[in-house]
């Protein structure tokens, strides 16, 4: 049975409940003020905590948590996060070209913020690699393409791809396709 991700009326509707609850113990804090209860000021400290948690939740309910799903896209690893306009992915070397086009689109739609350090107007750079081993004992980096994209705009139409042929070439072929067996 597949999970499913809250949504902003899901927020909404925990944001009010978290209301309640919190009008609830600032009623029992006062009700403890009045009273001289020694548990008042713990009330204080669950009611202020209460505050923080249902402005939380109400901001989760004005912003939708969704992530883009590119399709043919592989998993990868970040290797390598300046915070800024740097990144490097890291991929399998049995990646074929549509594939490696696919996973740098999809980590330039996750790796998006606008958080990151970065002058004004310069793009954010994702650079793929992978690792080959030529002989025993050799480990060989190999870059195979870099997508740059915008740091001001969530949805950057002038995203550009830049796959590097030489280097895919050097690329072991992949494993043929088993057969199947009807």
């Amino acid at each position: 049975m597949p999970l499913s991700v809250p949504g902003p009326a899901d927020f909404l509707q925990y944001t009010q409940w978290s209301a309640i609850l919190t009008l609830v113990f600032g009623a029992i804090a006062l009700l403890g003020f009045i009273f001289k209860w020694g548990i008042r000021f713990r009330f204080v400290g669950v009611t202020g905590f209460m505050i923080v948690l249902t402005v939380g939740l109400l901001s989760l309910s004005f912003v939708p948590l969704t992530r883009t799903v590119i399709p043919g896209a592989v998993r990868y690893a970040t290797v390598y996060d300046s915070g800024a306009t740097q990144v490097v992915i890291t991929v399998p070397p049995t990646i074929s070209t549509d594939e490696l086009s696919a996973t740098l689109e999809q980590a330039a739609s996750d790796l998006f913020s606008p958080g990151r350090l970065g002058r004004t107007g310069a793009p954010l750079e994702i650079r793929a690699r992978t690792v080959l081993h030529p002989e025993p004992g050799v480990t060989q980096p190999l870059y195979l393409g870099k997508v740059e994209r915008s740091l001001q705009e969530r949805i950057d139409e002038n995203m550009k791809i830049t796959l590097f042929d030489e280097n895919l070439a050097q690329l072991p072929p992949a494993p043929p396709e088993p057969a199947n067996a009807a």
